[in-house]
């Protein structure tokens, strides 16, 4: 996202600090970039992504939840739903992803491999 990509103002609860949205975690970030890239390649509008990020917080539970974990659930929602992955395909990937993740030391990036 360059800096004339403006940033939709209707995403919900988008924690938004004077140079743009503030992240916690490094994967905060990474799944923040993959749902603007996937919408610059046009796999969905911004309007179906602020629905599917509203439909995951509004979930029994979701005031309970971390902002970029409904991000999350909602880019793997939208990307299964659009056919740009499948499900065992996101389950493979979720498991790499764990399993790199306890095999990093603390305070390491995660790779993986």
């Amino acid at each position: 996202m360059s800096r004339s990509d403006p940033i939709p103002a209707d995403l919900p609860g988008l924690d938004l600090g004077p140079d743009g949205p503030v992240f916690r975690e490094p994967w905060e970030a990474q799944a923040f970039a993959m749902a603007v890239a996937l919408h610059g390649a046009g796999c969905f509008s911004w309007s179906e992504w602020a629905q599917a990020l509203g439909r995951e917080i509004a979930r029994p539970g979701g005031e309970q939840t971390a902002y970029y974990e409904h991000w999350l659930a909602a880019l793997e929602h939208l990307v299964e739903e659009k056919g740009i992955l499948d499900a065992p395909l996101l389950l493979r990937r979720r498991e790499e992803w764990r399993a790199a993740a306890e095999a990093t030391p603390h305070g390491e990036p995660i790779l993986l491999r």
